[in-house]
């Protein structure tokens, strides 16, 4: 016996389907035009100014985040880093503050190795992207109890929460289109980078002792400043502590004027 039944014809997409097919062809095309059609019906003048606004809006941002590594490439290749990342990658977020983020994201974890791009290029998208990341963050710290008079080697010093110990095995902040080594030195470069109450950012460069005692004090927040030198000098184990004491001490008071340190616990 025959089957009689016959097969539905497939129902047309309903309105909310239909839009997000509509949608979902149109975003692909502005994301990647050579490769992607436009949606049917949409004059190509008109799709040509979304094209152009998304794309450049995306690069003028990359831009103005990252202006040191924008000024390594060509422009040619810039865009063509931009376009890589618009097309290839997937942003978590559709919050514009939030793109650098993204863009690390994507150097750190999808970009593919690239001859225009220098061996820094991570380091460096890295460090340029601290800066917004400490502009953007929202703690209070008024909100912190602390003594501002205290006694920085007796008290416990209080670390502003609105810093960052960065180690990196380029020296980030002095490249330049007239520096850009090839191979990283031998010391790595360890940075300071801070927020002050007016808003400024602010960048220290630390060497080997200094970077431990700002790590101890970021760890160790029951140790008074004079524990935390002795603690350092043992460390590294100087000939004369009382030069690490010393020197210590004069740090502190430094980093509390830069308003690293805020004062002394409460």
């Amino acid at each position: 016996m025959k089957n009689r039944h016959k097969s539905k014809p497939m129902a047309e997409d309903s309105a909310p389907e239909a839009l997000a097919r509509l949608q979902s062809g149109f975003a692909a095309h502005i994301r990647d035009p050579e490769n992607v059609a436009a949606p049917e019906g949409i004059e190509d003048r008109r799709m040509a100014i979304y094209r152009d606004l998304f794309f450049n809006n995306i690069c003028n941002f990359l831009s103005s985040n990252f202006p040191v590594l924008r000024t390594l490439y060509k422009e040619s290749d810039w865009l063509t880093l931009c376009r890589d990342f618009y097309r290839n990658y997937r942003c978590h977020t559709p919050l514009f503050p939030e793109l650098p983020r993204e863009f690390l994201q994507y150097v750190q974890n999808h970009r593919q190795d690239n001859d225009d791009d220098p061996p820094f290029m991570l380091e460096l998208a890295h460090y340029e992207w601290i800066e917004l990341a400490l502009t953007l963050d929202e703690t209070d710290i008024d909100e912190i109890e602390v003594n501002p008079a205290g006694d920085l080697l007796s008290g416990v010093p209080v670390l502003s929460p609105l810093l960052q110990l960065l180690s990196y095995r380029y020296p980030v902040q002095r490249i330049s289109m007239g520096f850009q080594p090839k191979t990283a030195p031998a010391e790595p470069t360890h940075l300071l980078v801070w927020r002050q109450h007016d808003f400024k950012i602010k960048f220290m460069q630390l060497n080997e002792t200094s970077m431990l005692l700002l790590q101890k004090m970021k760890e160790e927040t029951v140790m008074s400043g004079l524990e935390l030198l002795n603690d350092v000098a043992g460390a590294i184990n100087h000939p004369k502590p009382e030069v690490v004491l010393e020197a210590g001490h004069a740090l502190l008071i430094e980093l509390k004027e830069k308003q690293v340190i805020l004062g002394t616990r409460s």
